[in-house]
């Protein structure tokens, strides 16, 4: 069938809405009709440089839409269900089988550019087209998806509410809700009040948290303290952010969570923490360097985060119970664009203009 797609033609290069061509859903596959798909940072990330042997290139992980046709083997879900896709698991390895897919031993099924036995099912004029990212491929009117990442939500559900669940909203409410835990009362401070972090903040207010937030964005940090935050604090010429932190947290955060990704913000995290103090990585970096003897004498646990340790099927449910009770207000982290738009969307998002860009379709 023949769709529109934002294409990237070469790494580092911009999303170009053009028509391709999808195939028809294999038995483990399932054809959704997108009306919503939020940009994420791994998306943007990963176009700067993606191989060029795997161009032109569909990305997307983040879509809401609905289910158009199922393949002879899907069970789950079946045409005219609406659904949030997430992220791609195996759903039969170890760490499937033990509740985390997140952490499933074939994460390469999200990030290779095609289906597991190398092929797309897109093309254009005959030529490949890769896609398949996350499963999905979402930045485009129709998408393949499988059942592991396919959920199926209300009827009544706002699809632009829905498309940012499967990722974004996810990885930073799932940190606090599945990973951290947080007892109400303790104190945590949240570095970078984006999307991600903001989904962290609500998440643990909404348990009782006493959160501070550290991003440099005077209008984010104005957003942090309307979503609950006690305080926030500008990293950006502080004379002594760690020691500002610790007085703010009574001597310390029980919890940190990092969403940069950055060496320098992790070591201002793993300062600001007390005694036995949990760091929570979530941000996509490099290498990052700290005193070990810092972290050992004072009893400090680091923790990786993935997709918030969340299993798609059972959290996005949980995350649309909290946004109607008012728990998790994300509606305030949204601007729409419509799909047209989506590389000034884009552009929106790396400034830090836009924190959640929420594609619409026609």
């Amino acid at each position: 069938m023949r769709i529109q797609a934002a294409l990237v033609e070469s790494s580092g290069g911009p999303f170009t809405v053009g028509e391709v061509d999808l195939d028809k859903p294999r038995p483990d596959e399932v054809l959704v009709r997108i009306t919503a798909a939020g940009i994420c940072h791994t998306d943007l990330g990963l176009r700067q440089n993606w191989p060029a042997a795997l161009s032109p290139m569909v990305f997307g992980h983040e879509g809401a839409g609905v289910v158009e046709a199922v393949g002879d083997a899907v069970t789950t879900v079946q045409p005219g269900d609406v659904v949030c896709l997430s992220y791609r698991n195996c759903g039969a390895c170890a760490e499937c089988l033990a509740g985390h897919p997140a952490y499933c031993l074939r994460s390469d099924l999200n990030a290779r550019g095609t289906r597991g036995d190398g092929s797309t099912p897109l093309s254009r004029d005959g030529v490949p087209v890769y896609g398949n990212f996350f499963g999905q491929s979402s930045f485009a009117t129709y998408a393949l998806a499988y059942e592991t990442n396919t959920v199926k939500i209300p009827d009544d559900f706002s699809p632009v509410l829905a498309a940012p669940l499967g990722c974004g909203v996810q990885t930073g409410a799932g940190t606090v809700l599945n990973v951290l835990r947080p007892e109400a009362g303790a104190t945590l401070v949240i570095f970078g009040a984006g999307g991600v972090g903001l989904s962290a903040l609500m998440a643990a207010h909404g348990d009782g948290c006493a959160v501070v937030a550290v991003d440099p964005v005077a209008s984010r940090r104005e957003l942090a303290r309307e979503l609950g935050a006690v305080d926030t604090l500008d990293p950006v010429g502080h004379p002594d952010l760690i020691a500002a932190l610790r007085e703010l947290t009574g001597g310390g955060a029980h919890y940190a969570i990092d969403t940069t990704g950055r060496s320098d913000v992790i070591n201002q995290a793993l300062g600001a923490l007390r005694r036995r103090g949990t760091l929570a990585l979530v941000g996509i970096g490099g290498k990052a360097e700290f005193d070990i003897m810092t972290v050992m004498s004072n009893g400090i646990r680091i923790r990786g985060v993935i997709e918030g340790d969340a299993t798609p099927a059972d959290f996005i449910p949980r995350l649309i119970d909290l946004q109607r009770a008012g728990k998790l207000p994300i509606e305030k982290l949204i601007t729409e664009y419509h799909f047209d738009e989506i590389e000034a969307a884009a552009r929106d998002a790396a400034s830090g203009r836009t924190i959640k860009p929420v594609l619409t379709f026609a």
